[in-house]
This record gives C-alpha cells, structure tokens and sequence, in this order.
C-alpha cells in the first residue's frame, strides 16, 4: 500500500476503533457503570484511546508492508458491580462496539454510493478507494472482535448469555485468549473473516 493511501486508510482505523471504544463506553454508562466516563473514555478523541502499538505502530507496519490493516485500542474498563445485571448487562456493553462498527460501515456506504460507487463514471478515484477500505476495516473489525474468544467482545457477548456455568468454561479461556488470537493471526485464519467480507461488499458495491 502507497504511503498515499496508507495514511488516510490508517486515520479511517483510528478513527472506527475510538468509535468503537466510545461505544462500549456510552452502553456501560447508560446501563449504571460510569466508570470509563469517570476517565475520560466517553469520548471519540483517539488520543483517549490510543495503544501506542496496537492503534498506531502495528497497523501502519502492515500498512506500508502491503499487508492487511489491523489494530486495537485500550479496553474501556467496566465495574460489573455497578451494572444493575451484571452478566446481561456486561454482554450489552461489548456488543456494543461491534455494533458501532457495522454503523459505521453502513454509513461509509451510503458516502460511497453518493460519491458514485466504488466505479463511478470518472473510473476508480482515491478517495472511493479509501472509502471502500474504511467500509472493509469496519466490517472486519465487527467481525473479528464477535470471535467468541474471551477477552474479545464475542467472548464477553458468549458469557452473558451462557447460563452460569457454561459461562465459566468461557471464563476458564480468558487467561489464554490473546494466546489463541495470536496463533490465529500467524496461521492465517483470519483469511476466513476477509474473503466472505470481501465477497459480499462486491455484491454490494460493484
């Protein structure tokens, strides 16, 4: 990926992940747990966000490497004991940031479309390249945080909705998650998550 490309296409990621850390704070807030507010988490600033590596060294590496652009921001700290239920509620809060991200796909769409789709008339321009990316990094970005992996959003989706005790199976995962999300990354089975992404956005879009 041309530097041209690779620094908008990085703003479009840090953007979507403050999106969606914002997001996961709103929902704690709303549902009784002011904590991430408390800390200035209720806010789309990125530099309220930022993982110095994961938001910003990490994805512009596989930027500039032509790889696919990927990245996280810092967790929104949430106190279950402040949520009125504590397992649905903590489940909400999670799903809350996919959500945001599928929001935010949908939105870039609707940009894209106005703009003249991904091939307007004129032919393919940067900025429909760039639009087309932010709508593929958020819609990944859905995808791959609902894996039902704790201490990713689908891990923490699962164990809201388990009943008690399979929900501490899942509990019993979390100290190896970013293990398992590792060995993932490396072995290339994120490819699963691109392809269909990429499939269906050229049903949609072409």
């Amino acid at each position: 990926m041309s530097p041209e490309l690779a620094i908008p296409v990085f703003l479009i990621l840090l953007a979507s992940l403050s999106f969606h850390e914002a997001a996961h704070a709103w929902a704690a807030n709303r549902l009784g747990d002011p904590t991430a507010r408390l800390l200035g988490r209720l806010t789309l600033n990125p530099l309220a966000h930022i993982d110095w590596i994961g938001t910003v060294a990490f994805p512009l590496i596989l930027a500039l490497s032509n790889l696919p652009v990927f990245g996280w921001a810092k967790p929104v700290p949430v106190d279950m004991r402040n949520l009125q239920s504590p397992r649905r509620d903590f489940a909400l809060v999670a799903l809350a940031g996919p959500v945001s991200n599928v929001v935010l796909a949908v939105g870039l769409i609707l940009v894209l479309q106005a703009q003249g789709g991904l091939v307007p008339e004129m032919g393919v321009t940067q900025t429909s390249v760039v639009l087309y990316m932010g709508i593929f990094l958020n819609l990944i970005l859905a995808a791959f945080n609902m894996l039902p992996i704790p201490p990713l959003d689908g891990g923490n989706v699962l164990a809201g909705v388990l009943p008690e005790s399979m929900a501490q199976v899942v509990d019993r995962v979390r100290p190896f998650g970013a293990f398992i999300i590792l060995g993932l990354f490396f072995m290339g089975a994120l490819n699963y998550l691109y392809e269909p992404i990429e499939r269906l956005l050229g049903t949609l879009l072409l």
